[in-house]
């Protein structure tokens, strides 16, 4: 048998990453973590999730504070945001969570940590800053990267990235966002409310793809009244640098062209860490979106696993984290766990939220499944109307056994909402159960209470129940006519 250093290594300390390495350590595993970063944590902590919103909080409180009028409360003259100060609150929040993420942390539950750029000799082995580390089973968690887009002019042109955007040393006076996926709608309406104005190009027809079109529809009808401006169905042709602002050149969905110019150009596009590795040099295949795994997470070459974004899949944090503990169950305990996406949550924090899980129309429709929707708008909900909270609803996919695959929330603190129907689709829990529960008053949580009464109401409240009750307990019927009702 082969002598190695190491049980296990680990390329990469972002989610998935830390995740293996955690429990791997913590099983007694002899662990090696890589980060070619200075600190751990990856692109959520640094440059993602963290960040965007503390920023997102800090843009709401203050289109709040612009609209204090709506609460009943004094009209207030605000004066511009110091952008610099909101850098330093994303820098001390990333600096608190940092020191759960901490190399001292890890090195305490086992783990060895390594900082820099490691590239694969074969495929047991990595050469890093001069040395040699093997390992028995290697896990590539390599994460994503803001991806530039084959634009013409694009390379002379400066432009910033989810890297830079959350540590400007000013806000910018104007904006041109290039996708309208999660990361740019979010930063689209951040940075809208904070002042800057901003263009959103989205090649596609829609905003946030991935949605159903209603769902997506709202979110951006909502950003539009706040002032976002939408290109959709749109290319971008060009790009040109004007030395203080930069130029776009568009091709709309009709075959006309037009340019826009902006101080700043934010790129919201995403692609698999995969290069600089040598994977191709030791069998390991990298497909269009990353790199090839199985449902074990296992690449072409079965002791390499990879999780988290770089394999192509869910680029959400949670599901790096989720994908870390099935390598874990497979590398370390040996137990044959396959990934299981059907109940995996998502939530795109704009304000107001749109969360998911399970399948929505889109999706049930591509494949085949029959359904039925079931709704209920948040302006019925007494809490939400007393918050000032009018817009969105939940939508609740039946299939023809009804029972639940997917529901949709657009509105206040949906992705917290969301959470009640993961541990309820997760859990198997009835519906019946759902209506039967009690919900405290008033709160916007009894919105998923109500659209699951929805479901029932009609059943219940049906005229053969009617006629069956007055039959058996001679119920008289209605005391009040519509006609009589003032």
């Amino acid at each position: 048998m082969a002598a190695f250093d190491f049980d296990i290594g680990i390329i990469g300390g972002g989610a998935a990453g830390l995740t293996v390495a955690s429990g791997s350590a913590q099983l007694g595993a002899k662990t090696l973590l890589i980060e070619k970063e200075k600190e751990l944590g990856g692109d959520c902590l640094h440059f993602g999730c963290v960040p965007s919103k503390t920023l997102i909080k800090s843009a709401h409180v203050y289109h709040q504070m612009k609209h204090s009028s709506r609460y009943g409360l004094p009209a207030v003259e605000l004066p511009p945001v110091d952008f610099r100060n909101i850098s330093d609150r994303i820098r001390s929040v990333i600096g608190i969570i940092q020191e759960h993420d901490s190399a001292e942390r890890f090195c305490r539950l086992g783990a060895r940590v390594e900082f820099g750029d490691p590239r694969f000799s074969d495929e047991h082995t990595i050469r890093l800053n001069g040395s040699t580390f093997s390992a028995k089973r290697w896990v590539l968690a390599t994460g994503s990267s803001a991806a530039a887009p084959p634009i013409e002019g694009l390379d002379n042109t400066p432009f910033i990235t989810n890297r830079e955007i959350f540590y400007l040393d000013r806000l910018p006076a104007s904006m041109i966002i290039l996708g309208g996926g999660p990361i740019g709608i979010e930063m689209a309406q951040a940075f809208q409310r904070l002042g800057t104005r901003v263009v959103v190009i989205e090649l596609g027809e829609q905003i946030l793809g991935k949605e159903d079109r209603d769902m997506a529809k709202g979110v951006e009808d909502v950003l539009k009244a706040e002032g976002v401006v939408f290109h959709l169905g749109t290319e971008v042709t060009a790009a040109r640098d004007l030395g203080s602002e930069r130029e776009v050149t568009l091709k709309h969905p009709d075959g006309s062209t037009s340019r826009l110019k902006a101080d700043t150009l934010l790129l919201a596009l995403r692609r698999a860490n995969t290069n600089g590795m040598n994977l191709e040099g030791i069998g390991v295949d990298v497909g269009r979106f990353g790199i090839e795994v199985d449902d074990r997470l296992r690449t072409s070459q079965k002791h390499i696993y990879a999780a988290g974004d770089c394999n192509g899949g869910f680029q959400f944090t949670h599901a790096a984290g989720y994908e870390g503990g099935i390598v874990v169950s497979n590398a370390i305990f040996h137990l044959p766990r396959k990934t299981d996406y059907t109940y995996l949550p998502w939530c795109t924090y704009t304000d107001p939220e749109l969360a998911n899980i399970g399948m929505n129309e889109t999706m049930a429709t591509a494949k085949g499944i029959d359904y039925r929707v079931y709704t209920e708008e948040f302006r019925n909900n007494d809490r939400s109307l007393a918050e000032e909270e009018r817009i969105g609803r939940i939508k609740l996919l039946l299939n023809e056994k009804e029972k639940p695959i997917g529901v949709q929330i657009f509105g206040p603190q949906a992705g917290v909402l969301i959470s009640e129907w993961v541990a309820a689709l997760n859990g198997n829990v009835k519906l019946s159960t759902l209506a039967s529960a009690i919900h405290p008053y008033p709160t916007i949580g009894e919105i998923n209470k109500k659209v699951v009464g929805n479901f029932f109401s009609p059943k219940i409240f049906s005229d053969k129940i009617k006629k069956g009750l007055k039959f058996f307990f001679s119920l008289k019927g209605r005391a009040c006519e519509e006609t009589e009702c003032v």
